[in-house]
């Protein structure tokens, strides 16, 4: 496809390989969170700098540690590949901008689509009402987000209240449907932004409560998934300290299970600095 033709997402995480391992390109502010670019959009740029680093296509888990703000404008991914396999191939890579490290990341990435061995599945796509029943992630926050604009984010029913004030009784569980605005389909370097687009599930116990940084944020991809809309469940089962902890799943239209997600954050952090 060519970059004309290309969706926004595909256009906002391109990257020109400028030697030794190093990649250069733009942080789009298409995708922020007020000032700051989506932790997991900053992920899917890690993404694909390390596929072609160690030239498999796929990320099978990549983990973010997220040191810095970033913000959006020019940045550089250093990367360094620790060991390639026959199956698995694992590297690390370093975001910079400003002669600063923002976020240091280490992925595992493979060829999804030739892998072969035992698959289980113990659990199923959440349930959710249509999405013309459910309700826009937008129409709930306190104010709009640049991401609103390109995401389509609809909450079921069931899991749209008590975000504005939060009640203590609320569990912490969102359920939703998931995809792009523009209509394209979703990839595998998209399911790193899927998996950290939605504010946390405790803000239906204490109501939005701000900026909440990520700490850590790791995404599993089990496979790419199919065309058309993800479903989506992110849980808040621990909160301590100020450290949240949140769980996701994504599932495809063809109803496979395609990532995993765990995340670290503060809840309560000042703004970015």
């Amino acid at each position: 496809m060519s970059l004309a033709a290309s969706s926004q997402f595909e256009r906002d995480i391109q990257l020109v390989a400028v030697g030794d391992g190093t990649y250069e390109g733009q942080l789009s502010s298409a995708w922020n969170i007020g000032e700051v670019p989506n932790g997991g959009y900053v992920m899917a740029l890690a993404c694909k700098a390390l596929a072609s680093a160690v030239d498999f296509p796929h990320p099978a888990s990549i983990t973010g540690h997220y040191l810095l703000p970033t913000e959006a404008g020019p940045v550089t991914i250093e990367t360094d590949v620790v060991r390639r396999g026959r199956r698995i191939a694992t590297a690390t890579a370093r975001l910079i901008q400003g002669g600063r490290e923002r976020v240091r990341f280490i992925g595992a990435f493979t060829d999804l689509m030739r892998g072969r061995g035992l698959d289980l599945h113990t659990s199923s796509p959440p349930s959710l009402a249509a999405v013309d029943r459910c309700v826009p992630l937008a129409e709930l926050t306190p104010a709009p987000l640049g991401i609103h604009r390109h995401l389509l984010a609809r909450l079921d029913p069931a899991t749209a209240t008590h975000w504005q004030h939060g009640d203590p009784n609320a569990d912490v569980e969102l359920r939703a449907w998931l995809g792009f605005a523009d209509g394209s389909a979703p990839d595998v370097f998209a399911l790193p932004l899927f998996a950290d687009a939605q504010p946390p599930p405790l803000f239906r116990r204490v109501g939005f409560g701000g900026w909440v940084p990520t700490v850590e944020l790791t995404v599993h991809v089990h496979r790419p998934p199919a065309p058309g809309l993800l479903r989506a469940r992110f849980t808040t089962r621990h909160v301590t300290g100020g450290l949240l902890h949140e769980d996701g799943e994504l599932w495809d239209s063809a109803g496979h299970l395609v990532a995993l997600s765990r995340q670290l954050a503060i809840i309560g952090g000042g703004r970015p600095g």
